[in-house]
This record gives structure tokens, sequence and C-alpha cells, in this order.
């Protein structure tokens, strides 16, 4: 059995596309966070941001976090999830942590070209393209202090993938040793 393996970074970064393609090519079990709260709940993000906040939305995708992290499986994380300090040190120390690190024009290019208004709400109310920019520069550092690895998500989702397995080759071959 191995650790969790945890997809971080902005909406729109390919977390959850990479990461269920990651989880198939382990035969690991893939989990979405946001997914699981919406299924779970029956609200979307928004909706229970508009019920209860933004503080109780992190509540309770904290709570989820830690509910689905288990032994060989994928969870990809909502944006926002590196915002909490335990949430950052839950995972480094849970699993291996992986961010998907894009620029914020390519961020905003994919939530306008593929736009999930209830699941993905707007932060700012602003423009994608310039909200892409502002939480980034907020969260830049956060996502770099939680990762143990950044893998370009500008590249395709398979190409993604195969970087991934070779970087956790060498944490297989040694968990097989032990």
């Amino acid at each position: 059995m191995t650790q969790p393996i945890f997809m971080i970074g902005a909406r729109g970064a390919g977390k959850t596309t990479v990461g269920s393609a990651l989880a198939e090519a382990l035969g690991f079990r893939f989990v979405d966070t946001d997914l699981y709260m919406q299924q779970s709940t029956g609200l979307s993000v928004a909706e229970v941001v508009a019920r209860e906040g933004w503080q109780g939305f992190r509540a309770r995708e904290s709570q989820t976090l830690e509910k689905l992290s288990a032994a060989d499986t994928v969870v990809a994380t909502g944006g926002g999830m590196v915002l909490s300090s335990d949430n950052r040190a839950f995972m480094r120390s849970a699993g291996t942590v992986f961010y998907l690190r894009s620029p914020a024009n390519v961020l905003a290019h994919r939530l306008e070209e593929y736009p999930e208004d209830s699941q993905r709400p707007t932060l700012t109310g602003r423009p994608i393209g310039e909200e892409m920019v502002e939480v980034l520069a907020a969260r830049e550092a956060l996502y770099q202090e939680a990762a143990h690895y950044v893998m370009d998500g500008t590249v395709l989702p398979p190409v993604v993938v195969e970087h991934i397995i070779l970087t956790l080759s060498p944490v297989f071959s040694a968990a097989m040793v032990k």
C-alpha cells in the first residue's frame, strides 16, 4: 500500500483530468474533493458558499480532505485547499503532493472554454482573466509550500501523467524493496 497522491493547483489546472488518468494508470482509486462535497451535500460549491459563506465551505473542504485521504488514492483538491496551513501540512505529511502549475492566461482560457459556474464560483466578481492573475499572486507561495513536486500544467494530460509516474518510480521501487 502506498500513501495518497494529492493534486493541487488553481481552478482549471487539470487536477481532475490528470488525477483521474493517473489513478487509472496506477490502479488507484480517484476522488475529487469538490465533486465529493457536491454529491454528499446535494449542493454545488456555489450553493454551499451562498448558504455557509467561504468560511463554512473551507471547513467542509478540510473535513473532506482528511476523510478521502487513503492509501492507493489520487485526490484532486479544490483550488483553495492550500489556503489552510493545516491542509498544507496534512497533505505533505500524509502523502505526495503534485502542484499542476500553469500561468493565469492558460487557466483563464480553460475556464472560459469549459465554464462550470455552479462548480467554480467567482472569487472576486471580476473577469476571469483578472481573477486568475489575482488568485495566483495570492496562492503561488502556498502551492509551492504544499508541493513535493511542481509539474508543468500546460502540457497535455497524458504527458503530465507520464512525468508524474517517472517522478514516482523511485518511490515505488523503494517501497517494493522494503
